[in-house]
Parts: C-alpha cells; structure tokens; sequence
C-alpha cells in the first residue's frame, strides 16, 4: 500500500467514527431499566382486576403481582394482613399440627379397628357406671326434699293449722340445702349424658379417620 492510500484509509475511518458519534448525540437518549415504571396487578372486593403502576391506599393491603413487559406475572406480593387474619391463619396451622400430633396417636397406639372399639367401650361403660351412680342419689335427694316439704307444711306460714309455730331455721336451712344439691346433681346428670354422645362422636371419627390413614398408607 502506498502513502497516499493509507492517508486515505485514515482519514475514511476518522469520517466514520465522526458520523457515528453526531448520529449518537442526536438520537433520544434511551430509558434506563432501572428507571422503567412497575406495573401492579390486583383484584378488588368487587372481583376487578386492575393494572397500574401504583396501588392506591384502599387497595395497598391486598396481594399484588409484579408484571413484565409483555404482561406476565414475575412476582408475587403478599399483601399486609389484619389481625383477624393473622389469628385465623395462626388456628389454622394448630389445627394442622393437631390433626398430625392426633394421626399418628392413631397409627402408633391402635392396631385395629377393634382396639379402638374396644377401649370406647370401656369408656362407655365407665360413665353408665358413674350416671347410675349420680341417678341413684338424685332420687336419694328427691326422697329427702319430699320429707322436708312434709314437714315444713307443719309450721307457719304454711300450716293449715292456726297457731303454728314459725319453721326452724334448721329446717328451712336444710330444705334449701337439699334443693340446690338435687339441682346441681340433676344438671350433672344432663352434661353426663352430653358428655356421652361426645365421647361416641370422638370415636366414631378416630374410627374413620384411622380407616383413612390405613386406606392410604396402603395406597402407598
């Protein structure tokens, strides 16, 4: 290559570049994507699904979606929950973890249906006992409530008889006494029976529920 030609060639290049960098300065400079705007989107109490680039107040609690470009979801944003919530949320993984604690009291301590019937039955048993029991000196209370009613028609102010003495306090004491205990006693007998069909329904679903496991660990 002669002198001439490189010279040439040298300055083409510089001409270049020179085009080059007016044809840079004169374009809009470019959006950074640092500085893009985030689009949000969001459903409402209504069920409408809204997009924009900010949450309003109203709305700024609620689970929100980052959305790119084309318009699909990138990220999920849990939105800022009540104390209501929170607390339900809270049961619900006791439950969780009380049901798992509850299955596997099942799956250890049982080795059939039968095992599970057989110790309802025993529990059963144990309250006809104690309602037997709790019948019998109700009826003992009735039996002495009656005989003290008796007795209180003797005196005044309930005697037919003029010149009645006033009741004893004793008496009176006693008559008081013995109804509030039959009371007591009667509703014990009520959360006795209550007490029963519980128990019957607590073991019906650990019957279930143990046919369950079984069902599915063989499934397994």
């Amino acid at each position: 290559m002669s002198v001439r030609a490189a010279h040439l060639r040298v300055s083409s290049l510089f001409l270049v570049a020179a085009l080059a960098a007016a044809a840079a300065s004169a374009a809009p400079p470019q959006q950074s994507s640092s500085s893009a705007k985030t689009t949000f989107r969001w459903v409402d109490d209504q069920g409408v699904i809204h997009y924009s680039d900010e949450v309003p107040p109203p709305d700024a609690g609620r689970d929100r979606e980052i959305m790119n470009a084309q318009g699909v979801p990138v990220r999920h944003l849990e939105g800022q929950k009540s104390a209501e919530q929170l607390a339900a949320e809270a049961r619900e993984r006791a439950e969780v973890i009380r049901q798992k604690q509850h299955d596997t009291f099942l799956v250890t301590t049982y080795t059939s249906v039968k095992d599970i019937e057989a110790l309802r039955d025993a529990r059963l048993e144990q309250l006809k006992t104690q309602r037997a029991a709790g019948q019998q000196y109700v009826e003992s209370l009735r039996a002495r409530l009656s005989a003290l009613q008796a007795r209180a028609l003797t005196f005044s102010p309930y005697a037919a008889t003029p010149g009645a003495r006033p009741m004893p306090d004793d008496v009176a004491e006693n008559l008081v006494h013995t109804l509030n205990e039959m009371n007591t006693q009667t509703s014990a007998l009520a959360k006795g029976a209550q007490e029963e069909a519980n128990l019957r329904a607590q073991f019906q679903a650990d019957i279930e529920r143990y046919r369950e496991l079984h069902t599915l660990h063989s499934a397994d």
